[in-house]
């Protein structure tokens, strides 16, 4: 008889989105009559808003969706009625909540998880911050019981909630009966800058407001269509340092994303995933789109198909960047995507960057059912 092992696995994932859609072609619209006194800014911001690969994106805050004569956020000469950093964060105090709660719940009723069966919280989150924190309001709320352990990772950056899910498989890995509640959220559009520079258009171009979650876990005969998880790789790529800058400012947080950073990661990211093992590119990928650039790198590195980046560049193209929750969305589109074509079983990579540059990484295997035909019957809770 073959031996059998617990097959660790991202057993429900759920994602939440804020009412307020922002049509990427009104938002440039209304950015460039606010920088109608600056043409250059004007013809650059209509360039990279057509260019960054975004069709819509998500907003929690409605005032982004006013024209620029009415919105705060936009780039103007007065300064003085421009959201301060504080009223940025009492808008994310109110909002995050009920996102970061929905995606929860979704991920706990994909997974068939009880609230009281989770032993270990993350929460992940770089665009606000609040004491006591959405863990504990995620406590409460959710009926998870007081005890269980919390592990907060703020202001690591869109990295984080691919960390997330490294630092749960290891969890569970030392302890099998550990279940962990993942859950990202992140409302980017609140640090919209209201300036023309460059480097702050670019980051307005593309970034949007979402939740995600998820529950790793032992795999039972219960589960389908789950994420195995493999070997996982973290590591800071060298000279990077500069590239990728997030720091607190007066009216919200600052951004500032080189425009090497494609081809950083095309240059030394192969070199990363050869840590992990094979001689060959696998099937899947699921490839977190800090931009365009990013995911049409590694596209060209790999000589990957069109449908291979297909959910990553489906999320950008739907919802933008929402830094860590991001890669969640990813993987639930590509779930969608095997479901349909009917995959019982295919293996790949999932990947995540941030300020560093960090390159977060991990082996996943995507399989239609956690138990073996043949054994399905038996009501097994491992698989061989």
């Amino acid at each position: 008889m073959a031996a059998v092992r617990p097959m660790i696995a991202i057993t429900g994932i759920g994602t939440a989105l804020p009412p307020y859609r922002m049509d990427q072609a009104d938002t440039a619209r209304r950015i460039v009559d606010a920088l109608s006194s600056n043409p250059d800014s004007a013809r650059w911001a209509r360039r990279i808003f057509k260019q960054c690969g975004v069709e819509s994106r998500y907003t929690c805050e409605p005032e982004l969706l006013q024209e620029a004569s009415a919105c705060r956020y936009m780039p103007q000469e007065d300064r003085s009625k421009v959201p301060s950093t504080a009223e940025r964060m009492a808008v994310y105090k109110r909002e995050s909540v009920p996102l970061a709660l929905s995606a929860a719940r979704a991920a706990l009723a994909d997974s068939k998880m009880a609230a009281e069966q989770i032993t270990h919280l993350i929460t992940v989150s770089c665009t606000g911050q609040f004491l006591p924190g959405i863990d504990a309001v995620l406590i409460r709320e959710l009926g998870l019981t007081p005890s269980v352990m919390r592990i907060p990772l703020t202001f690591i950056g869109c990295a984080a909630g691919m960390k997330a899910i490294c630092l749960s498989k290891q969890l569970v890995s030392g302890d099998r009966n550990a279940n962990v509640l993942i859950v990202c959220v992140e409302l980017c559009t609140l640090h919209i800058q209201p300036t023309g520079d460059r480097e702050a258009l670019f980051g307005a171009s593309f970034f949007g407001d979402g939740a995600s979650a998820c529950v790793i876990g032992v795999a039972s005969s219960q589960h389908q269509h789950v994420y195995q998880l493999g070997d996982d790789r973290s590591v800071l790529l060298p000279g990077c340092a500069d590239e990728m800058i997030w720091e607190v400012g007066n009216d919200g947080f600052d951004l500032y994303l080189s425009p090497n950073i494609p081809r950083l990661i095309g240059d030394h990211v192969p070199a990363e995933v050869a840590h992990l093992g094979g001689d060959e590119p696998p099937e899947l990928w699921a490839i977190h789109p800090g931009g365009k650039g990013i995911v049409e790198a590694l596209q060209s590195k790999y000589g990957l198909r069109d449908e291979q980046v297909a959910p990553s560049l489906g999320v950008l193209r739907d919802i933008g960047n929402v830094s860590s929750a991001t890669i969640l969305f990813v993987m639930k589109k590509m779930r969608e995507q095997l479901q349909e074509q009917g995959t019982e079983r295919a293996s790949g990579l999932a990947l995540a960057f941030g300020p560093g540059l960090t390159a977060e990484m991990i082996k996943i295997t995507y399989v239609a059912s956690s138990v073996p035909s043949k054994r399905r019957t038996e009501n097994a809770h491992y698989v061989s």
